[in-house]
């Protein structure tokens, strides 16, 4: 049978694929679970009717792909974008179930949305949108059934419209979406949860490289200039860091001295994000021109001699081979994505390519499903909190967050060292990507064969 191209959910499949032979080696019958878990257990395509404040019919497409839950309910964002497909929705969701498998929460793996822009609509249109489009998932997802969450073009707003569209189709107030806001069921640290994430993630790297070390001093660059990369930003900033670069989609800000990005700066720029305005309105705006160069329609990763850690932060396959090799030339020690594949295959093989061979001089890779994988699990924090009509404290969900991420990167690492192929030079570290890769895949290849999804 001759399927359409997805490009992006091949790029994905083959990620995974790459890094499997060593389990396959040793236990091939794993082959058959690949096979099955590759096909969503279910699509769901639909159109969406909106008017907008012209009082003009607008339809876009939506999107649910529910592709596997085996360990828990569907678990996994909505995308509000110009460029949603089928494709990048699955390939977002083959993703979500292994990200979701390495939390060690009951969630299973899922994604959608809609090729709707909401960049440039009013609120009300935005509002008018979201119950449109929730008037016909509420079909289709539940608390103990599908639980989506936001993405790029879906914040606080739009899950809280959806929030409410839900609950008057279905009359019902239960836990169906998480990032929902404070007053009606959302979590403390959600908004902080994926940049948050990825910084305590790298932490734990950055312990375990052949010298071992902390943040301090560290020159840091981040892409995009969201949710993630503000509050990586943050964090890396106040572990003492130094935030020399973010981006957007028009192009790269990035700071002249090493002291980089003040947290004031960070604060700006997400005044300026919630207006929906681009990083050009900011070095435009008060005395901050001399400190920042501005490089319009570039990423950070070649602009700058001497990186430490980069953290892709943005979108997908925003890291070429090209740019790679600009990383490694700029002395970086560690990449680690706060975006879906983040990385082109050509970018991993060069990161890969450079900690076997260079050594405690190379790059040491760690791809999103692990590095960014705290904001599925504070969701997952959030359906347990809803579940229990509890809210905890910013302190609690906090600590079970940095657990979380310190047995995601736990189990990454020991699976990779049990899988390092054994003729590798003593002291090679191990491979992140296939140790997240493998761990997350047998996690759920276990349970759908106890299921009875292959045998």
């Amino acid at each position: 049978m001759v399927l359409a191209p997805e490009p992006e959910f091949e790029q994905a499949l083959n990620e995974i694929a790459s890094t499997l032979g060593p389990l396959f080696d040793k236990k091939p019958e794993y082959k058959k679970a690949l096979a099955v878990s590759q096909i969503p257990e279910r699509v769901v395509q639909f159109r969406v009717v909106w008017e907008d404040d012209a009082g003009n019919m607008q339809v876009n497409r939506g999107y649910r792909v529910q592709f596997n839950s085996a360990l828990g309910p569907y678990k996994g964002g909505l995308r509000f974008h110009p460029s949603v497909n089928l494709s990048i929705l699955k390939f977002l969701g083959f993703e979500q179930i292994f990200k979701n498998a390495l939390t060690g929460l009951m969630m299973g793996g899922g994604k959608g949305g809609a090729d709707f822009d909401p960049k440039g609509k009013s609120d009300n249109e935005i509002r008018k949108f979201c119950y449109a489009f929730m008037q016909e998932l509420s079909r289709h997802i539940g608390a103990d059934t599908d639980v989506p969450a936001g993405d790029i073009g879906v914040g606080g707003r739009e899950v809280a419209y959806m929030f409410g569209a839900y609950k008057k189709a279905r009359n019902e107030f239960v836990g169906v979406l998480t990032g929902k806001g404070m007053s009606f069921g959302g979590s403390n640290i959600r908004p902080e949860a994926t940049g948050y994430g990825l910084v305590y993630y790298v932490g734990h790297m950055l312990s375990q490289l052949p010298t071992p070390t902390d943040y301090t001093g560290k020159r840091v660059l981040i892409s995009g200039s969201g949710n993630v990369a503000q509050y990586a930003a943050l964090k890396v900033i106040e572990l003492g860091g130094s935030v020399l670069s973010l981006s957007d989609s028009k192009g790269a800000l990035i700071a002249k001295d090493a002291k980089g990005f003040t947290v004031d700066d960070i604060s700006a720029i997400a005044n300026i994000k919630l207006d929906r305005k681009y990083l050009v309105d900011f070095v435009q705006s008060g005395n901050v021109a001399e400190r920042f160069d501005y490089h319009e329609g570039a990423r950070p990763w070649t602009l700058v001699d001497k990186v430490d850690i980069a953290l892709p932060s943005a979108t997908q396959n925003e890291v070429s081979k090209e740019e790679a090799e600009a990383l490694v030339a700029a002395g970086c020690k560690i990449v680690a994505e706060g975006s879906n594949m983040g990385s082109t295959q050509e970018a991993i093989d060069v990161f890969e390519a450079s900690r076997v061979k260079s050594g405690a001089n190379g790059i040491w890779y760690a791809p999103g499903k692990a590095a960014n994988c705290g904001g599925v699990a504070v969701s997952g924090l959030e359906m347990a909190q809803n579940s229990q009509r509890l809210q905890w404290t910013s302190q609690e969900v906090d600590e079970k967050l940095k657990g979380i991420m310190k047995n995601c990167y736990e189990i990454c690492y020991n699976t990779g060292k049990e899988y390092t192929p054994s003729n590798t030079a003593e002291g090679t570290l191990p491979s992140l990507v296939m140790g997240a890769n493998i761990a997350g895949f047998m996690k759920v290849a276990d349970a759908m064969k106890a299921q009875g999804s292959w045998w």
